[in-house]
Formats: structure tokens, sequence, C-alpha cells
């Protein structure tokens, strides 16, 4: 048994590899392809008697043609959706932040934590909370146990750094773990901000989204 990956150019939809996909398997000695349209990568699982040969002419009878591996920072369609995948992770990682600061700020106000202890329980709890929201949208797709293990197995250095900018943009604005109006915009930006281009070099080396 062998693996190819090929970079296959023309693809501009999820109909693209789809079709690709189905046309590899339609080919006996391949066992499994998987094929993503925003990477341009082809993952072709088969037998030792299929050559490289073989898989390129599959692809080019299918209507595209094998490009080059090559990385660049130009692709719009890689940039809309690594922010697309940004966004639900704000979201998931913001609610157990701010959930958490808002706690100590308004409830338990003479708890006696430290800004660096509130801090770091406020991005734990927005890692857990970004990993339930990721299992809530996986349920639609997966059995529980798959959603949980596929949202745990998410990039943790995007939430952490984005979870990271949130609260540093926090103190530097406010001298603490505070929830003010003039922060919260500029909190959400940051986390936004910073984990956007390791995600769409994740999504575009290797076909991998953060959410």
């Amino acid at each position: 048994m062998a693996t190819t990956e090929l970079y296959v150019d023309g693809m501009t939809c999820g109909g693209c590899s789809s079709k690709l996909t189905e046309n590899f398997l339609k080919e006996n000695g391949i066992n499994n392809a998987e094929v993503s349209h925003v990477s341009r990568i082809a993952k072709i699982e088969h037998s030792e008697e299929i050559t490289n040969l073989k898989l390129e002419e599959i692809v080019n009878l299918s209507g595209f043609s094998i490009g080059k591996s090559s990385f660049d920072w130009s692709d719009k369609s890689v940039w809309k959706q690594s922010a697309h995948n940004t966004k639900w992770c704000l979201i998931g990682c913001s609610i157990g932040d701010f959930g958490t600061i808002a706690f100590f700020q308004f409830i338990w106000i003479d708890s006696g934590w430290s800004t660096m202890a509130i801090m770091m329980l406020a991005i734990m709890n927005g890692l857990l909370t970004s990993i339930a929201l990721e299992t809530v949208i996986l349920l639609k797709q997966l059995p529980f146990k798959d959603s949980l293990r596929t949202a745990m197995g998410m990039s943790f250095i995007s939430m952490v750094a984005m979870e990271a900018a949130m609260n540093i943009t926090d103190v530097v604005l406010t001298g603490g773990a505070m929830l003010t109006p003039e922060v919260i915009i500029p909190m959400l930006i940051a986390g936004f901000l910073t984990p956007w281009p390791y995600n769409y070099w994740r999504l575009k080396k290797y076909g991998i989204s953060c959410h």
C-alpha cells in the first residue's frame, strides 16, 4: 500500500473536489482519496500497481491539472475560509474568556485573585468553551464522541494565541482583568487578527482548519 499527494490546479469549489474524489475511487487499486479544493491537495491511498502517471491521468481526465506545491499568501479563497474559521474560534473562546472576567469583576469582586490568576483561568475557560461550541456544531455531522474528539484535535496554537492576545490587550488598556465598552472591541480585534495568518498557513499548506 502506498500514499501519494498531488497538488491539483483548477478546482474552485466543493463540487470539484467531490468529482475528483469519485473519479479516483472508480479506479481499481485505489482504496481511499481525500481531496481539498482549498489546499489543492489530493491525498490518495493506493496499491503499488497504481503509478503517479495513472493518478495524474485521472486528474487530467477530470478536467483539472497537476500544480506545483509552492506556498503563497495571495489566495483570496483561503483568506476568506480561514477568516470564517477564525471567527468561530473567536466566538467560542470569547464566551468562556469574557464570562470568567465578568464573574470576577461583577460577582466575586473580593476574590483576592491576582490579575494573572484571573487571566489564566479566563484562557482555560475560553479553550473549553471553544471546544464545546465546535462539538455542538459538529454534532450535525458526527456522533458525540467523534465530534468531541475532532473538536479537541483543533489547533490549540491558534486558540492559545487568540486568548493571549485578547487578555494582553485587556491588561494593557485597563490595567487589569476588566471588561469595559472601550476594551471589548479592541480585544476581539486582537483576538481575531493574531491567529488569522497562522490559520491561513495551516489551511493552505495542510488543508486543516482551526474551526
